[in-house]
């Protein structure tokens, strides 16, 4: 197990490299000087070239990135162009309500995907079946962001039912993460369908249910937990992928997260702040991969021997 996860943690940084190389190459690539956008279209040319100076942008890219890179290694992330506070702790401040609703989002993901997929599984074939797939089919195919307006407009703007958005309550989250919840079912529901169904054709199942045990039984102690290996992969990585594609639903809902704090940094070319945000989100993803992979090896331990004998 130990060699196991060094792998991972191994392979985890060489992505970390890829993220950050990425993100320097692609934020310098974005049009838009932004010391004129800090200092504003009446600034001298003499004050441009001195903050420029000061902040190390006159520098040659390779020497900004090792800069960068070397700061990162000591826990700093640079500070802010827009705010001059430092990135983590502006990161730290926005983090938790990001975490809340990718959380929320995430729970009523697995609620609904994994009801949906043992039910569609249990009456295969049946009108229910057909339903349930036929909502998920339709849930893959929406946008989050128009899901999201849909929302706000029937519950918010027409019933009143929810505020408008900008808050952080239990009422203000509600849409948000039902908004992501939904959609992430979807994915949820077809695995765990599918995995069910292909459990419930075993000899053992069958030989469960002909020693008069309850349906109950059958499907929740037998048949479930061999059914929810890639159903665990999936939602790992929906974790991480919600956590990075909240984005545009706090864009949306105008929720107080690190999605909007990057387009905000985005929009007034805050390269600090962008670098760390992505390096941060970069960091999540790869730390939910390792966990993953290690549940994973937990749950069917023959998946770790095979990943072992690979490597030798």
């Amino acid at each position: 197990m130990r060699q196991f996860i060094l792998q991972r943690l191994g392979s985890g940084l060489i992505v970390l490299l890829g993220i950050s190389i990425f993100s320097f190459a692609l934020i310098h690539l974005i049009p838009g000087d932004p010391i004129r956008i800090m200092l504003g279209e009446n600034a001298t040319a003499e004050q441009v070239t001195a903050l420029r100076e000061q902040l190390g942008l006159n520098q040659p890219l390779l020497t900004q990135y090792v800069h960068y890179v070397s700061n990162v290694l000591q826990g700093d992330l640079g500070t802010s162009f827009k705010t001059g506070r430092p990135v983590l702790t502006e990161i730290m401040e926005r983090f938790p309500a990001t975490v809340k609703l990718a959380a929320s989002g995430m729970l009523l993901a697995i609620l609904i995907g994994i009801t949906m997929g043992i039910l569609a599984a249990r009456f295969k074939d049946t009108l229910l079946d057909f339903s349930a797939m036929s909502l998920a089919t339709l849930g893959v195919s929406i946008p989050s962001f128009w899901l999201g307006i849909l929302l706000i407009m029937l519950f918010t703007v027409k019933l009143g039912w929810f505020p408008i958005a900008g808050g952080t309550g239990l009422m203000d989250l509600f849409l948000p993460a039902v908004t992501l919840g939904v959609l992430a079912s979807t994915v949820i529901s077809r695995l765990t369908r599918a995995g069910m169904v292909e459990v419930l054709s075993f000899d053992y199942i069958r030989t469960a249910r002909a020693k008069g045990l309850g349906e109950g039984a059958v499907l929740f102690i037998h048949a479930f937990r061999n059914a929810m290996i890639p159903v665990v992969t999936i939602v790992g990585l929906q974790i991480a992928s919600l956590l990075g594609g909240t984005v545009i639903i706090e864009r949306v809902f105008d929720w107080p997260g690190l999605g909007s704090l990057a387009i905000s940094a985005i929009a007034s070319r805050d390269f600090p702040l962008v670098q760390g945000i992505i390096l941060f989100i970069g960091v999540i993803f790869v730390l939910i991969n390792i966990l993953v992979d290690v549940l994973y090896s937990v749950i069917d331990p023959r998946i770790e021997v095979g990943k072992m004998k690979e490597g030798t």
